[in-house]
């Protein structure tokens, strides 16, 4: 592990990272996400790059649909309040 300029601690690059380059992040994401990233890396400085791009890495990749996916949505209470089952004690 690295510590970049900012004092930041970063991995140094692996081959284990299935995004290599900023097409792979480009591809991974969906439409809407990408015109979204299009326009946040035209406006972002040089020099705040590869924050930008570690955190477009980290969105793309890191599972969270697939999560939603794989769980089944059978005996959730849509709609329930947190509150509805507080007695009333006050």
């Amino acid at each position: 592990m690295t510590t970049a300029p900012s004092g930041v601690p970063h991995s140094p690059p692996s081959s284990l990272h299935p995004l290599r380059t900023i097409r792979d992040i480009r591809e991974s994401l969906s439409e809407d996400q990408r015109r979204h990233f299009d326009a946040e890396l035209s406006d972002t400085e040089i020099e705040a790059l590869p924050e930008m791009l570690h955190r477009w890495v980290t969105l793309s990749n890191d599972g969270f649909e697939e999560f939603l996916l794989s769980q089944p949505f059978e005996g959730l209470e849509f709609g329930a309040r947190s509150y509805d089952k507080q007695s009333d004690t006050e």
